[in-house]
Parts: structure tokens; sequence; C-alpha cells
């Protein structure tokens, strides 16, 4: 099982990395509502981007923001300095045993027992 870091799903709209395209039509992929609020949210984001983003978010799994995860995530921010939204994503796929696909590796390497996928290096 795998969860999709936002980055991902921002370079997968851009045209040298459309290959990650492939990560959304399998069976065992997900992503974090954080992940949908960071992607969706950006404030420069293009009428074309919008509907690529909606194409994707209809079709890929979204994993809601329990109690559970948030805890995990204060535990994260408790051991060192990192994002809200990057916190619950790595809480996330440490609660539900995923391997988080990312190019921001560096981002989460510092978190013990989590799975990290880099599809861009």
């Amino acid at each position: 099982m795998k969860l999709i870091d936002s980055n991902i799903l921002i370079y997968s709209a851009r045209k040298q990395y459309e290959h990650l395209r492939h990560y959304f039509n399998e069976l065992d992929v997900y992503v974090s509502a954080i992940s949908r609020l960071e992607v969706m949210g950006y404030y420069k984001l293009t009428s074309k981007d919008k509907n690529y983003f909606n194409a994707v978010f209809n079709v890929i799994k979204i994993i809601n923001i329990s109690d559970e995860i948030i805890n995990e995530a204060i535990a994260i921010r408790q051991l060192k300095r990192l994002s809200v939204g990057d916190a619950i994503i790595g809480a996330t796929a440490l609660y539900y045993d995923y391997e988080l696909v990312t190019h921001n590796t560096n981002d989460f390497k510092h978190i013990e027992n989590l799975k990290l996928i880099d599809p861009i290096k």
C-alpha cells in the first residue's frame, strides 16, 4: 500500500512527470485529505490544473484525518520541526503502515519506521 505525497500530485500535472500518473490507477494507492487541501488550496491554481487535480481526486482514495493520525502527528512534531501538513502525511503513512511516495524524502527521513519511495530521483 502507498500514500502519495502532495508534491507527487503536483509534479504529475507537468508533462515531464506524466509517468507518475500510473500511481493513480493502482488499487493500493491513497492520499491524505491534507494533500487535497494543499493541492486544491493553492491560491494561484489555474483552471486547467484545477480540472486535472479534481479528476485525480475523483479516482484516488482519500484518507480522512482521524484522532489517531493527529496523535501520531503530534508525536512526530514533538521530536523534530516539521510542517503540520508533512506531520499529518507522515503520521498517516505510519498509522496505516503504507509506503510514502514523495520527492521530498529529506523532510521525512527522520521519522522512524517510515518507508519512503522517491519515484523521481
